[in-house]
């Protein structure tokens, strides 16, 4: 049987940047366990890529601390490690005068947190840096940038891996159970005992914490965010990233636009119940994880209020019907039409509800004497992958 004082349960960007920094602060024998073959193939390699630098999160926030600093510290990483990374900014955009308002809000909490912003206030100053954007007034961020986030994830393992840590690709982690000396791991290719755990498993994460009795008030609801993607030809449509303005009322952002480091211009995502931890197509079906899903009472609090209900309709309209995905596209960019969009990737939010039906909004760890579960990475979880897993193992460091 193998054995280590340490197994991560997660090879994504926040598993990987646990034993990277566990492997800096302690001489501790880490293993990284991952259930794929390839790194990167959910949540840390199906998002946008964007780094998000913090104006959007109230002053002294975990959120705001973690996305400021994470910002800066992942373009010195990408820098240092060869990794794609542009400094493109990010222009959100008002379309009516609640969202205007809104604006100051964002640029208040920009001001508070360190941000570079500037405030447009008019079509014309909007076209400056967006010529097809259109809106009465936006918020321009110059320190948003667009990252490769799968090479992010392979440069994190080269690392890792050079600095003595085990990574197991390919080892599912199906048991967690507790002995005498620590933990006993069940996974797809043997047993794996370790005197300490991380619990970074992403959209599985509240799965093996309930196993040892942790976490049990919530539970992970998985909403699926679908992209399009611009046809080259109509990719000068957006020079950069263009984001509505945010609805403090709501859960997720909406869609926007956004230039990769490849060049392509990725349109998304909506977000609509996934019918499945792992269902990235929209008929696909997980009758056993849907059934969780909808027995759970937080989720049925969570539908219970008509807001949260409408904004699902509208949703899954978007996932069902094209037309309306354009429409929603068209609310930033009028030019875009249905031919200019093609269907690309989609990606899965592991969503923290509380028994209570409240969305989880906050990093979430729960400590143990022995580990430590990250039961909610949520956006911008790229973003803050550096410093939230230096202080994830700065936490278990501690506990040797």
């Amino acid at each position: 049987m193998i054995r280590h004082d340490v197994a991560i349960v997660g090879g994504g960007c926040v598993g990987l940047s646990v034993a990277k920094h566990l492997a800096a602060r302690t001489d501790l024998d880490v293993a990284v366990l991952e259930k794929e073959h390839h790194l990167a193939d959910h949540q840390s390699g199906r998002n946008s890529g964007v780094l998000h630098p913090g104006f959007n999160y109230p002053p002294d926030s975990a959120k705001a601390r973690y996305a400021t600093e994470g910002t800066r510290r992942m373009k010195e990483y990408c820098a240092a490690h060869d990794v794609p990374c542009e400094e493109l900014g990010v222009l959100v955009v008002a379309k009516t005068d609640r969202e205007a308002a809104h604006l100051e809000t964002l640029a208040e909490r920009a001001e508070a947190n360190g941000v570079a912003y500037e405030l447009l206030d008019s079509r014309d100053e909007i076209r400056e840096h967006e010529p097809h954007a259109v809106g009465r007034a936006a918020l321009h961020a110059p320190e948003a940038a667009s990252v490769d986030s799968q090479q992010y994830v392979y440069a994190l393992a080269r690392e890792v891996q050079g600095a003595g840590a085990s990574l197991y690709t390919g080892h599912a982690v199906s048991r967690v159970e507790r002995t005498d000396g620590g933990y006993r791991l069940a996974t797809s290719n043997g047993d794996v005992e370790a005197s300490y755990l991380v619990n970074a498993a992403g959209l599985h994460a509240d799965t093996l914490a309930h196993q040892v009795g942790v976490g049990e008030s919530y539970q992970i609801v998985p909403f699926r965010g679908e992209y399009y993607e611009l046809a080259p030809e109509r990719a000068d449509l957006c020079r950069t990233m263009i984001y509505p303005t945010p609805d403090p009322d709501l859960p997720f952002l909406g869609v926007h636009y956004t230039r990769r480091t490849d060049g392509k211009v990725i349109v998304g995502p909506n977000a609509v119940l996934a019918f499945g931890r792992e269902a990235y197509d929209n008929t696909d079906v997980n009758p056993v994880e849907l059934g969780e899903t909808l027995a759970y009472e937080g989720f049925r609090k969570l539908l219970a209020s008509k807001t949260m209900l409408s904004v699902a309709w509208e949703e899954l309209n978007k996932s069902y019907r094209k037309r309306k995905f354009t429409e929603a596209s068209q609310r930033l960019v009028p030019e875009v039409r249905g031919a200019d969009l093609t269907e690309s990737y989609a990606g899965i939010r592991a969503q923290l509800v509380s028994d209570g039906g409240e969305l989880v909004k906050d990093p979430l760890l729960i400590e143990r004497e022995d580990a430590v579960h990250v039961l909610n990475a949520v956006s911008p979880g790229l973003t803050s992958s550096l410093p939230f897993g230096d202080h994830v193992a700065e936490t278990l460091a501690a506990k040797v």
